[in-house]
């Protein structure tokens, strides 16, 4: 749609026909006497170039008038400005999260080959917030700095890889740094995703004092219990998830605990986050106005020119 944003700036349009309407002003001071045969010329008007001067001359006014008045051309353009949201996603890379336990495709994959492929859907939807990756095993460490550059983002998740920093499970480290991390940001709203399937190893972690900090501090924390065994179901099996533990974070931190076992789950879970913070990309479009006063104006100018060519020709 095009349309100006300064229409009052066509009245000026009329100004040369007011100004010729305008009584004539006696000159000052004596007059020329020219003789007869001159002054018939001047009396009879312009001729044939004259009148294409003069038409020139209507045409460079009504470019310079609309290139005034500002025309545009209003766009729809997707909403990329920041939302003021940080999300951390604390991945666990312990030796548990290459078992080959969820569907994918319809071939059977890794835990961690799942996780990765929702989470980068998730990412990138994220357009508009700052996103970051803390991963952790026997240690944690940043893979990505928080950001507004979501491919980045991807990159240092298809990167990581198990074994880097150990196999087991020390969430109290992961999670203690990727609260640090969101902590030292400004931004207003502030949430951590919390991934693992296991237990914390370290058994340093106080789930509800660490829930509570983060919910003084103005950070969520959703917790995403992954795999098909818990410990509150069967406390002896083998790399069961301490869903209880988690659950206990997020719930003290005002966040959610999503229980995972298949791929399925872990795209409702990525649907459930977008519901519960709400997805800037799903924003409305906003009108883009694209300026066209260059257009008359340059028109203008070329017409000028020519002009000005043919009288010294």
């Amino acid at each position: 749609m095009i349309q100006l944003a300064a229409p009052l700036m066509l009245l000026a349009l009329a100004l040369p026909l007011l100004a010729r309407l305008l009584p004539p002003r006696p000159a000052p001071g004596l007059a020329m006497i020219l003789p007869d045969g001159v002054r018939a010329a001047g009396v009879r008007g312009p001729g044939p170039d004259g009148r294409r001067g003069l038409v020139a001359l209507w045409l460079v006014w009504v470019l310079l008038v609309l290139a005034s008045a500002q025309p545009q051309r209003l766009e729809l353009a997707p909403d990329r400005s920041a939302s003021g949201r940080d999300i951390l996603i604390a991945l666990d890379m312990s030796g548990s999260m290459a078992t080959p336990d969820f569907a994918l495709d319809g071939e059977t994959t890794t835990r961690l080959a799942a996780v990765k492929r929702v989470a980068q859907s998730f990412i990138e939807a994220r357009r508009g917030d700052r996103m970051g990756l803390v991963v952790f095993a026997d240690r944690a460490y940043v893979a990505a700095p928080l950001t507004h550059d979501l491919p980045a983002v991807t990159r240092a998740l298809h990167e990581a890889e198990i074994g880097i920093s150990g196999r087991s499970t020390n969430i109290s480290e992961g999670l203690g740094l990727a609260l640090k991390r969101i902590l030292a940001g400004d931004a207003e709203s502030r949430v951590i995703v919390l991934l693992s399937d296991g237990r914390d190893t370290a058994e340093l972690l106080d789930a509800a004092q660490v829930g509570g900090l983060a919910a003084e501090r103005g950070v969520r924390i959703h917790s995403v219990a992954l795999g098909p065994e818990d410990l509150e179901t069967r406390p002896a099996a083998r790399d069961a998830v301490d869903v209880a533990t988690l659950r206990e974070i997020a719930s003290a931190s005002g966040g959610e605990t999503f229980r995972v076992r298949s791929t399925g789950d872990l795209q409702a879970m990525a649907e459930a986050l977008d519901r519960l913070e709400p997805n800037p990309s799903t924003r409305p479009p906003v009108a883009v106005a694209r300026a066209l006063w260059p257009w008359p104006a340059g028109a203008a100018l070329l017409l000028l020119g020519l002009a000005l060519w043919r009288r010294l020709a």
